[in-house]
């Protein structure tokens, strides 16, 4: 009589290191794109501070804050955060630089405008020197 074949074949587990190998070069790619585009939105958090002082201000006095400091905020490199360099105001823009975590010295820009309604604010990669790749950016800013 012949005994009964117990275990996995080599060939077996060929095919489940291989399916693995497939399934984790489709996943770490598109995880990789979800941190930068968890980090993008970070400094946008970071940047809503900056978007509140400088609309007060210019509630205030009718014109822009040509620095952090007029804007009473402080100074660009304090404002930082896990993959934000800096936040930086002058006049309507403000300006979010990044870290390595999402491409070092990119940015992104926030244009304010004065509106009847009062200021409206405008994410946008035009005038950046550097700036973040289109698809790291939340739906509202491409």
């Amino acid at each position: 009589m012949k005994s009964m074949q117990k275990g996995f074949t080599l060939i077996e587990l060929m095919i489940v290191v291989a399916i693995i190998g497939i399934l984790a070069a489709i996943a770490i790619p598109a995880y990789q794109n979800y941190t930068k585009r968890s980090h993008v939105s970070e400094g946008l958090s970071l940047a809503s501070g900056a978007k509140a002082a400088v609309t007060e201000f210019y509630s205030s006095n009718g014109r822009w804050p040509g620095t952090n400091a007029s804007a009473g905020l402080a100074s660009a490199n304090s404002i930082a955060g896990n993959a934000v360099t800096s936040v930086t105001v002058s006049g309507s823009n403000i300006l979010v630089r990044f870290n390595d975590k999402v491409a070092n010295g990119t940015g992104v820009a926030l244009q304010g405008t004065n509106t009847p309604g009062g200021v409206t604010w405008k994410c946008q990669t035009t005038g950046v020197t550097t700036p973040v790749d289109t698809k790291y950016l939340p739906s509202n800013c491409r």
